[in-house]
């Protein structure tokens, strides 16, 4: 499982709004791996931003 992969189950998962230092909590990934990975994902589409800098899974 790629980080990618990780940081969009860690959401799912965990079902609420969650900012990037949770989800390094959650994931055991560095914050750079996570950011880089929530990058992809925000141009995937793949979550979105209910509140300023919390993110879920769509």
């Amino acid at each position: 499982m790629d980080a990618k992969e990780q940081v969009l189950d860690a959401m799912k998962k965990d079902g609420t709004p969650l900012n990037a230092g949770k989800i390094v909590e959650l994931t055991g990934l560095e914050r750079k791996v996570v950011d880089k990975a929530m990058d992809q994902l925000k141009k995937e589409e793949s979550i979105f931003s209910p509140k300023r800098c919390y993110w879920q899974a769509k």
